[in-house]
């Protein structure tokens, strides 16, 4: 059996109709810079959220970054943040010039370890940035308490955690910015690059609109430096047309992870944990073994694809070698990252392929 690691094309097929029709209207409009598609897009993402606004970018990366700009942090901050995600969560914080400081992850979680943060925290501390990996939500409440009392921002990176609660509210309430990506791999993804921030404050999102077109509130006048982070017209009417099934496609992935959790109880794996009262919404599916290349090349061999997320830490990547980091400095993040695999979930994935993914894991155990 052929098992795809991911299967873009039998989603894009069964929505064609519905996104022929908004890609259309889009056509027939011109509106291919904002406009009323992303428009209307940011209002039904902000009331998903349950977020007073949701501002649309061209990508998740350009969002993080306004989200620091909003802060106004530059040459000389620090961010404390997770070396075990993907880079562009650090991007964001280097292009303001800010210096990314790692500390370590939650064996369970795989997420920032909030007992870990107050020691890291120096008198240039300016934020906190977790990230709410694979689609489980971090541990926010301590991580707020210790932002409040040091009087630092809380900046939420929920680039594959869309529709994710913690203690019953969806993240992206608890810090003063979010940052969503829509790449088209993610549970709500584009035809394309695109991103949004969720803010509550109203003069925040004000500047995000501004920042995100060329720095300006009105037309040729510019009020500060700015950049072109414009989400596409097309994009925002795919999105609009994909949020519409984004509840029915989380509850299957939660249904798929449930089941492989299930089939796979009792071999050598460890799994990714949820915190309690949190609901995660399983952009990935991440098991952990020392053993982690053999598997994936005996998976590979039965025709089931699978992949690596993230092999190789941030703190430990060559273009953070200036920050002074050595191998064995955060050893959870780096075990995580020699023996992290993904093994496919997504909505279209059948119970047959789930069974026979489960069944190969526990074949290459008792070979």
């Amino acid at each position: 059996m052929k098992v795809p690691y991911f299967d873009l094309p039998a989603q894009i097929r069964a929505l064609r109709p519905e996104l022929d029709a908004a890609i259309a209207r889009t056509l027939d409009q011109c509106s291919f810079c904002l406009g009323p598609d992303v428009t209307a897009f940011e209002r039904d993402f902000a009331a998903f959220c349950g977020a007073p606004h949701a501002i649309g970018f061209n990508s998740g990366t350009s969002a993080l970054h306004v989200a620091l700009r909003l802060l106004d942090i530059g040459p000389g901050d620090e961010i404390i943040t997770t070396p075990f995600t993907f880079v562009a969560t650090s991007w964001a914080i280097s292009y303001t010039g800010a210096k990314p400081v790692y500390v370590d992850i939650d064996d369970a979680t795989c997420n920032l370890d909030p007992a870990q943060v107050e020691r890291a925290i120096t008198p240039r501390t300016k934020a906190i940035m977790p990230v709410h990996l694979y689609g489980q939500a971090c541990d926010l409440e301590p991580l707020a308490a210790i932002a409040q009392r040091r009087g630092l921002a809380l900046v939420e990176d929920a680039a594959q955690a869309h529709g994710a609660t913690y203690r019953g509210r969806p993240v992206g309430s608890y810090g003063v910015a979010t940052g969503f990506s829509f790449y088209p791999g993610k549970n709500l993804g584009a035809c394309g690059e695109a991103g949004a921030l969720v803010v509550a404050d109203n003069a925040l999102a004000e500047r995000a609109r501004a920042l995100r077109e060329h720095g300006s509130r009105q037309r040729y006048y510019h009020d500060e430096i700015g950049y072109n982070y414009r989400m596409e017209g097309i994009q925002g009417a795919v999105l609009g047309v994909k949020l519409r099934h984004l509840a029915a496609w989380t509850a299957t992935r939660r249904r798929i992870a449930r089941k492989y959790a299930e089939l796979l109880r009792g071999t050598p794996l460890k799994l990714q944990s949820e915190l309690p009262g949190s609901e995660g919404v399983w952009h990935l599916f991440v098991v952990r073994h020392p053993r982690r290349d053999e598997l994936k090349a005996f998976l590979e061999q039965q025709g089931i694809g699978v992949a690596l997320h993230y092999p190789v830490p941030l703190h430990l990547q060559k273009c953070y070698a200036d920050l002074g980091y050595k191998a064995g400095d955060l050893p959870v993040a780096e075990a995580a990252a020699r023996e992290c695999l993904s093994l496919p979930i997504y909505p279209e994935l059948t119970d047959a392929q789930v069974d026979y993914v489960a069944q190969q894991v526990r074949a290459f155990f008792k070979a």
